[in-house]
C-alpha cells in the first residue's frame, strides 16, 4: 500500500492475500518453495519503473542467469552486502518528515509512531507492530473516556448551534444544552454522568438540560444505564431531560429499552426545534434571555 500511494493507485489486501495463499497452496502440492514477497525487492521493482507481472519473470531469468554465471564472482562478497543493498533500496522510502508532522499535529499520534519505530529497530518487525497497535488501542481508550462536550447556543440569525466558548451565541439562562462529541459507551459512561451532574447543579441552575446527540454513533449498556441514573437524577432535581438530533440506528437501539418510556423530556428531531420549543416555557415571568 506504501508503494500504491505513491502511484495514486487503490490495491484489494484481500486480494493480495487470496492470491498468495493460493500460491502457497499450489506450490506445496506441487512440491515448489513457499511463495513470499520482499518488501526490498518491491522496491527495486518500483524505481525501475516496473508496472506490470511480467517484471517478476524477467527478474526469475535475471536471477538465473546471475546463479549460473556470476556465482564465482559473488562467493567471497560478506553476506554485510545483501543487508546494504536491501537499505539502498529502502532508504528511499524513509520520511523523516512524517515524524515532524506527527509531531505537530498530534502528540498521542507521534508516541505511537515512536514507541513502534523504536520497538521495530531494537527488537523485530513483530514486537514493533503488536507494540504499535496496543499504544494506539490505549490512545484511543484514553482519548474517548473523557471525550469532547460543548455547551452551545443558537447563533443569531440561524439554526445552527456552536460552543459558547468559541462564538456569540444566543443562550437561555434556564436550558442547557451539551454536544457531546463521541459515541457512549463503558469507558466514557461514568464520566459523562457526573460531568452533568456537576453542570446541572451550578448556577443559574436550568430547568431544562438537552444532550445534543449529533455526534453520537454509538450508546452500549453500560452508557445506557448511565442515561437511565442521569434521567432519575435530573428529575429527582427537578430538571427535565431532553435529546435532540439523535442519529437512526442510534434511535433504534434506544427504542428497544425502556430508557424512552422513562425519559422525563422530549426527544427532537433538531436542536433548533428543541431550543425554540423549551425556549416559550422555560423562563419565569420577566425573565430575560441572552
Amino acid at each position: 500500500q506504501t508503494l500504491a500511494a505513491k502511484r495514486r493507485q487503490r490495491i484489494d489486501p484481500n486480494q493480495e492475500l487470496v492470491a498468495l495463499g493460493a500460491s502457497n497452496i499450489a506450490s506445496a502440492v506441487s512440491g515448489g518453495y513457499p511463495v513470499t514477497g520482499g518488501f526490498a525487492r518491491s522496491v527495486v521493482n518500483f524505481d525501475a519503473g516496473a508496472v506490470t507481472p511480467a517484471a517478476g519473470a524477467l527478474t526469475a531469468i535475471g536471477l538465473l542467469g546471475a546463479a549460473l554465471y556470476l556465482t564465482p564472482l559473488l562467493y567471497f562478497l560478506p553476506k554485510a552486502t545483501l543487508a546494504a543493498t536491501i537499505i539502498v533500496a529502502v532508504v528511499s522510502l524513509v520520511d523523516l518528515g512524517a515524524l515532524r508532522r506527527a509531531y505537530d499535529y498530534s502528540r498521542a499520534d507521534f508516541a505511537a509512531v515512536a514507541v513502534t519505530i523504536l520497538l521495530t529497530l531494537g527488537a523485530g518487525v513483530e514486537a514493533g507492530v503488536a507494540a504499535g497497535v496496543l499504544v494506539s488501542l490505549a490512545l484511543f481508550v484514553w482519548k474517548t473516556a473523557k471525550p469532547h462536550v460543548a455547551e452551545v447556543g443558537r447563533v443569531p440569525g440561524t439554526e445552527h448551534f456552536r460552543n459558547i466558548r468559541r462564538h456569540e451565541v444566543l443562550t437561555d439562562p434556564a436550558i442547557v444544552t451539551l454536544r457531546i462529541d463521541e459515541s457512549l459507551y463503558f469507558a466514557n459512561a461514568r464520566w459523562m454522568e457526573d460531568m452533568i451532574l456537576a453542570r446541572v447543579t451550578t448556577e443559574p441552575r436550568p430547568r431544562h438540560l438537552i444532550l445534543m446527540f449529533s455526534a453520537v454513533n454509538e450508546v452500549d449498556f453500560s452508557a445506557l444505564e448511565s442515561l437511565e441514573a442521569i434521567n432519575s437524577r435530573l428529575t429527582d432535581m427537578g430538571v427535565t431531560l431532553h435529546l435532540s438530533e439523535v442519529k437512526g440506528p442510534v434511535m433504534d437501539r434506544l427504542k428497544r429499552s425502556h430508557f424512552l418510556d422513562q425519559l422525563s423530556g422530549q426527544v427532537f428531531l433538531t436542536q433548533d426545534q428543541a431550543f425554540a420549543t423549551l425556549r416559550g416555557t422555560a423562563l419565569p415571568p420577566g425573565t430575560a434571555a441572552t
